[in-house]
């Protein structure tokens, strides 16, 4: 059993930034407070800015925040075709063996993908696994083409709002906070890692304790399915549900999910 032991709350953790490298990949982490190691992990095509406001309320609580930019942005490099799950897995546990872990990981949306196969690849590595807004393990596939126009640069601004007011954020929400942050190649990498990877290789995320974050306006899991997880896996997965939000979920309640975050890393 790993003890993970609390630094002092600090209410202005410094941001820094520095690169971690492996045989012929770099990765890009911003880094922030001092304490236990939070991970956290953005969605797809987008760098982990969207969780500023987390990350400095997570440091803020006593840990140690490290955020790994996918490959193909900011300043991380690595293979982009050619490549799977495991291969991004293989990145986040550099960044983990780099900074001492062991480690819980947050994953957002396609994030919480990696962050299970971490799970399943290197088990020692990490302490439990938060999984923000994860689809269902069955969802319409229409919503996988609406990420992608919500994206794509190409289109006309008010056509993409429309596609990210329905499918990433809940009525009374503001959409146009991700018009921007978009990375089309990141994109197109993790499209292909996952096309590599059947989902059973990383569904389960080892044995390690879940926390299954979810967001009762998110269309990609809806409450119907609430306890689809738990019912599969058991005990180890604990539910928090967060109102007024959707599959963006950071931006539209950053404070509330640092709350839940912070609270079931504590009982671990």
């Amino acid at each position: 059993m790993v003890t993970l032991m609390m630094a002092p709350a600090n209410s202005a953790p410094e941001r820094t930034r520095e690169l971690v490298r492996y045989d012929d990949v770099q990765i890009d982490v911003i880094t922030e407070g001092a304490g236990p190691l939070v991970i956290l992990l953005p969605s797809r095509g987008r760098d982990s800015y969207d969780y500023d406001e987390v990350a400095h309320g997570i440091a803020a609580e006593g840990f140690r925040v490290l955020r790994p930019q996918p490959r193909g942005i900011g300043q991380s490099k690595g293979a982009m075709t050619r490549i799977s799950l495991h291969d991004f897995a293989r990145d986040i546990a550099a960044v983990i063996r780099h900074y001492g872990g062991p480690a819980v990981i947050v994953g957002h949306a396609y994030g919480n993908w990696v962050a299970r196969m971490t799970a399943t690849d290197y088990p020692e590595l990490v302490h439990g696994v938060v999984i923000a807004a994860a689809a269902a393990k069955h969802y319409p596939p229409e919503l996988s083409v609406a990420v992608t126009k919500s994206g794509d640069l190409s289109l006309p601004r008010e056509e993409r709002l429309e596609y990210l007011r329905g499918t990433f954020f809940a009525p009374g929400s503001d959409p146009t906070v991700w018009l921007d942050g978009w990375h089309a190649a990141a994109s197109e990498a993790q499209r292909i890692a996952a096309q590599n990877t059947r989902q059973a290789e990383w569904w389960a995320a080892g044995t390690t304790p879940l926390l299954d974050l979810q967001a009762d306006h998110d269309p990609f899991h809806p409450l119907s399915k609430m306890n689809e997880l738990k019912d599969e896996l058991g005990e180890r997965v604990s539910i928090a549900v967060i109102a007024n939000a959707s599959h963006a979920l950071l931006p539209e309640q950053p404070h509330a999910v640092v709350d839940a975050i912070v609270a079931w890393v504590r009982g671990l």
